[in-house]
């Protein structure tokens, strides 16, 4: 992945993330692990699949200007339509979201 960077929600560091900056590193997104500790920002991304997944997800889709449109819990292998307002998309292992007080309407900033 490309770079370390940290998500912040109403001026609190919430989580540490990495960004997939290229679409090799999107395209993979978290395949092949076992979990994640924090998170992975999909930048120009309103689609996400689990097919493959080795764990359930949570989704946040992110508008422009950073403001969370939506929220998912996403089983394994499941297949979901875009998110057509979405610009962004962060995923974290489910379970994070609720633990982040991470709803739709907040508002992510993603630092480096």
């Amino acid at each position: 992945m490309s770079t370390d960077c940290w998500l912040v929600c109403g001026g609190h560091v919430v989580a540490s993330a990495t960004r997939a900056d290229t679409a090799r590193e999107r395209g993979k997104g978290l395949l092949g692990r076992d979990g994640i500790d924090g998170a992975i920002v999909l930048p120009e991304t309103r689609w996400v699949h689990s097919i493959g997944m080795r764990f359930d997800l949570d989704v946040a889709y992110l508008g422009d200007d950073g403001r969370v449109v939506k929220t998912a819990h996403l089983r394994r292998n499941r297949l979901p339509a875009p998110v057509r307002r979405a610009t962004t998309v962060v995923e974290a292992e489910a379970g994070s979201f609720e633990r982040w007080g991470l709803r739709a309407g907040d508002v992510i900033e993603v630092r480096t």
